[in-house]
């Protein structure tokens, strides 16, 4: 026992020795520098340099543009450039589409025959049609245009039920929370029931990102023929909001978003448009509600 406790005090002992390290001129012997030194100190000092090197490198890969450069690492911007070659190759996709359709037509006209519906979903279901359709009546009946105007006196009045309906504790429960700005800009068409317009229409900046007004997940992301690009987004409380005619769109289906976050790009897509615009609907238990009630454009 006593031996170990000897070893340890030598050993403790050896760490704690102090050597000189002397730096001398090797032509005239003259002392330059001199250092007084002992293991622990070393240890010590070079313990320290590789924790500071080691933190550095840390937060060199994890907080500045240099990670680009590790290997194993991705550019920040990546995703994005990802995304937008996505959609320029749909778009591309699109216009080859469109390109092949019209050449088929120049083709068929010269040959005398019929061109296709440049909007036909399918070339060769199109092209191989014989049918004659030149008999078909396209005239409504008597009983098809009661039964139209039945449904649509029906649609008009169940939402206005619905719309008074509305306890008044719902109607404080939904001005009770914080709605974000979707995009600031000139209201040019207002919330209005009887014409079917469940929403407002905000005229913007060209460019201007398109904000989600409260927490939530997308639950659509995708295109439209009459309202172009349209994303919607289900939020807590039974609450649902809806951005259409968008020029892109930032998240994509089952994404979760922050209220504030940029969903899309404000735009002029789809056939029910007529400048750059952002047409947002509110829905509140199924019910379209008046978004100027409850958020400040």
């Amino acid at each position: 026992m006593a031996k170990k406790k000897k070893n340890k005090e030598n050993w403790v002992a050896r760490l704690r020795n102090k050597y000189r390290l002397v730096i001398m001129n090797d032509s005239t012997f003259e002392e330059k520098l001199s250092f007084r030194l002992s293991r622990l100190n070393v240890f010590v000092v070079l313990g320290t340099i590789a924790i500071i090197l080691v933190f550095l490198t840390t937060y060199i890969i994890a907080f500045t543009p240099l990670r680009e450069y590790i290997p194993g690492y991705a550019r920040v911007d990546v995703q994005k450039q990802l995304y937008d070659l996505q959609m320029k190759t749909d778009s591309m996709q699109q216009i080859f589409h469109s390109n092949d359709l019209y050449l088929k037509n120049i083709t068929s006209i010269m040959n005398g025959g019929t061109p296709v519906d440049m909007n036909a979903p399918n070339l060769t279901e199109a092209n191989n049609s014989k049918k004659d359709f030149n008999n078909v009546s396209l005239d409504k009946s008597e009983s098809e245009t009661k039964l139209r105007k039945e449904v649509e006196n029906m649609s008009k009045e169940y939402l206005a039920v619905l719309k008074s309906d509305m306890s008044p504790s719902q109607t404080t429960s939904l001005k009770s929370l914080f709605f974000f700005t979707p995009v600031k800009g000139v209201l040019t068409n207002l919330f209005n029931i009887s014409e079917k317009h469940y929403g407002v229409d905000i005229v913007a900046p060209k460019d201007e990102a398109i904000k989600a007004v409260l927490d939530g997940t997308v639950i659509f992301s995708q295109w439209t023929l009459e309202n172009g690009w349209i994303i919607a987004l289900q939020h807590s409380q039974n609450i649902i909001s809806i951005y259409k005619h968008n020029s892109t769109l930032l998240k994509k289906e089952g994404s979760i978003v922050k209220a504030g976050d940029p969903i899309a790009i404000i735009g002029n897509s789809g056939e029910n448009t007529t400048g750059t615009h952002l047409h947002f609907e509110l829905w509140f238990n199924g019910i379209p509600v008046n978004p100027k009630e409850y958020i400040s454009f």
